[in-house]
């Protein structure tokens, strides 16, 4: 009778077990839909405020929403909302880190592309000085240049190739406007060093032409005859229907004028004018 009375003792003990592990997975699964809907409702918050101009708030719920439930799908949905809530109101700082801890946090999303998109986005709009400051300039074309390079058959990289090319203007004005500083100084070497990165580095640019007119200029003045016309011959077989080409002509032979021009003593003085000024 003692082993008949054991014997259900034991029994009833893995029922109450089995009951209980039962409840505690019931109670796990209704305690996740709740979270699961904080989660959808946080969102739904953050998309109305986003909508209405508060774009802080936005931030704030959509980070909440990714913390709730992070295995979610929506976790990272979420989590990118909150970086453009921050770009969309300048807070570039706040929008790159935002998508610097999604970029380790989900490396192989499908959106990823987008998320180094936006943050390239974020070191091209920082750029307010380029005179003072190369730092976002410099950051937003490496992160352009990875973008064309890492998904080449992408919308966004049709944009960085774009926006690449507005940096390159950027950065060759920032060396011609050097470089004419140093021809004020009448130093020489530095000036030519700042025009020939123009033309080997910048060469898509508008200020190529005027890069190679200002070689021609300071080779002929320095005594450099030879290098001065090879020049002079790289910007008439490049741009030979330039102004700087024409320009670069009367360097080597003043008396030049355009046929297309009058030559009357008024413009005949504009002309002049505009000569000396090239080395102002």
């Amino acid at each position: 009778m003692n082993i008949i009375i054991k014997f259900l003792l034991i029994a009833f003990c893995f029922i109450l077990l089995g009951c209980s592990s039962k409840d505690k997975k019931e109670v796990s699964i209704i305690e996740d839909k709740e979270i699961e809907f904080q989660m959808i409702d946080a969102y739904r918050e953050g998309v109305e405020a986003l909508e209405n101009g508060d774009a802080l708030f936005a931030a704030k719920k959509f980070n909440e929403a990714s913390i709730l439930y992070p295995q979610s799908l929506w976790a990272p949905k979420s989590s990118l909302m909150a970086a453009y809530s921050y770009y969309s109101q300048n807070y570039y700082g706040d929008a790159i880190f935002e998508l610097e801890q999604f970029l380790k946090t989900y490396p192989k999303h499908e959106n990823v592309d987008y998320a180094h998109f936006l943050m390239a986005m974020c070191y091209y709009e920082k750029i307010v000085d380029e005179k003072k400051d190369l730092k976002p300039l410099i950051k937003a074309k490496e992160k352009f240049q990875f973008i064309i390079e890492k998904y080449p058959n992408t919308d966004f990289a049709l944009d960085s190739s774009y926006k690449i090319n507005l940096i390159n203007d950027i950065l060759a004005s920032k060396e011609m406007y050097i470089g004419k500083h140093y021809i004020k100084k009448e130093k020489w070497i530095p000036a030519i060093n700042r025009f020939k990165t123009v033309v080997t580095k910048y060469d898509t640019t508008i200020y190529v032409e005027e890069a190679l007119h200002r070689l021609v200029e300071i080779h002929y003045r320095i005594g450099l005859t030879d290098e001065s016309k090879r020049y002079a011959s790289m910007l008439g077989y490049n741009y030979k229907s330039s102004e700087w080409y024409k320009k670069s002509y009367k360097v080597f032979n003043r008396s030049y004028r355009d046929p297309a021009k009058s030559i009357d003593k008024k413009k005949g003085n504009f002309i002049t004018r505009k000569f000396k000024s090239l080395f102002d």
